[in-house]
């Protein structure tokens, strides 16, 4: 389906995670328009873009003559309808206001080609929310990103009521060829996926610290001894596993009896897997299948091959 990949790509909205999303597209042989009101964010952003450029261009990541070839792939313009009168997939980035943002997709929808997919890179508001803003709300979705993409190269793509099966499919191969991957969001989340996992680690950490169980120091200590585990184990689940979710089980039940709370009521993808005898690496099957488990595999983070350099 190589007539479908997306080919050209806009921005709306310079601010940090406009140009770095830009900047990304442009470094992987994408063309790239660059939309924003005000010249003088425009103007930020070049500025940002070439400092960047000459901070990879120093660690001898790209050369003089790629920096000028990436910084031909980037056009800027304050003309909305010419910023994607040709894009196949459009991001925008204008700040968290719901109004604004249906606003903006409404001209986009007008502005646009009909087969565009209109993008939203919020990090707090659905597109379900906007989506009615615009004719096509089988082509629109969320894409949010934890910038520098080149230091946390994912994306979390979420769904509207009517996000199509293609749009998906086309969303997720243009982000393998950026080399990001993409991580679906299966049902609405405040939050998304990541936020939502570090939003309670940090809450359990500042009550440590608040309660007086520990300083903030040796919270953080902890962390960095603990997360080089994660060498050897990729995530939570995959430790769990080494653990024995047995184990993991009982761990959970003693936290219950000691709150009262049903908020911390073992999760129901805990009990099944306990009672079905799914209790890990020493079962040969937890969340994981073991010998060889998917995250020992080449495909565990399926970043595709650079896009073409050359203009």
């Amino acid at each position: 389906m190589k007539e479908n990949r997306i080919q050209t790509v806009s921005v709306i909205g310079c601010g940090y995670m406009g140009w770095v999303f830009g900047l990304h597209c442009a470094i992987h042989g994408y063309p790239v328009n660059i939309y924003d009101i005000n010249q003088e964010a425009i103007d930020r952003a070049k500025e940002q873009i070439s400092q960047e450029l000459d901070a990879q261009k120093d660690k001898r990541l790209i050369t003089p003559e790629e920096k000028q070839a990436i910084l031909r792939r980037i056009s800027f313009t304050q003309d909305l309808q010419n910023a994607v009168a040709t894009a196949d997939f459009v991001f925008e980035t204008v700040p968290e206001k719901l109004e604004l943002k249906r606003e903006i997709f409404a001209r986009l929808d007008r502005f646009s080609p009909a087969e565009t997919i209109l993008a939203t890179g919020s990090s707090s508001l659905p597109v379900s929310r906007i989506e009615d803003a615009t004719k096509r709300p089988d082509r629109v979705l969320n894409t949010h990103f934890y910038p520098p993409i080149w230091e946390m190269p994912m994306v979390e793509l979420m769904r509207g009521t009517a996000t199509s099966e293609e749009t998906l499919d086309r969303v997720r191969q243009f982000m393998n060829d950026i080399e990001v991957v993409s991580l679906m969001v299966l049902k609405e989340s405040t939050g998304f996926l990541f936020n939502r996992i570090w939003r309670a680690i940090k809450k359990e950490c500042l009550t440590v610290a608040d309660t007086g169980v520990a300083t903030f120091e040796d919270v953080d200590r902890a962390w960095s001894i603990f997360m080089a585990i994660f060498k050897k184990f990729p995530g939570p689940f995959a430790l769990m596993d080494s653990i024995g979710l047995d184990t993991v089980l009982d761990i959970e039940k003693v936290y219950h009896q000691k709150s009262g709370n049903s908020a911390d009521a073992p999760p129901k993808i805990l009990t099944d897997k306990v009672e079905n005898r799914e209790l890990g690496l020493k079962t040969g099957k937890g969340f994981y299948t073991y010998p060889r488990p998917a995250f020992e595999k080449d495909d565990w983070l399926p970043i595709g091959k650079r896009a073409g350099s050359e203009d």
